[in-house]
């Protein structure tokens, strides 16, 4: 992050982090969008970054059959905002009765509906120096 430089006058930077760990056989990147705009390429051990005007900002992840992620933040004048992004346990639960058939999965899916974040992912702010000392071990998502 020291290479990249800080924000703009006027700008805030968000940062997105996805720890390392197994990212399963192919390791999918963790689409979102950040204020409507489509982020790819989130990947196992990876984070991404966008420089944006100061105020509210929203992240939303979809994905059919499951549900929306919604989360609202906002950013000042040149801060640095560091999120992790993680499967929610919905998606998680419903990955983990992948293998019972539509009938396992209507069943997740209805025993899940009660959940917080009906959504496929979990947008958890970080502490700013736990969080540079995360990114120093990951690379930047291409």
């Amino acid at each position: 992050m020291r290479k990249i430089g800080p924000p703009k006058a006027g700008q805030a930077r968000i940062v997105v982090v996805r720890e390392k760990g197994f990212g399963g056989i192919t390791d999918p990147d963790f689409p979102f969008a950040l204020d409507g705009v489509p982020i790819r390429g989130l990947k196992t051990g990876t984070y991404v970054y966008a420089d944006r005007p100061a105020g509210q900002h929203q992240f939303v992840a979809e994905e059919v059959g499951l549900g929306t992620t919604r989360v609202d933040f906002s950013a000042q004048s040149g801060q640095t905002i560091f999120f992790v992004a993680r499967m929610s346990e919905r998606k998680t639960a419903v990955i983990a009765n992948a293998s019972t058939g539509l009938l396992g999965y209507g069943l997740t899916l209805a025993m899940t509906a009660g959940y917080k974040n009906q959504g496929p992912l979990d947008f958890m702010q970080l502490e700013e120096t736990a969080a540079r000392t995360t990114i120093a071990e990951l690379r930047l998502a291409e």
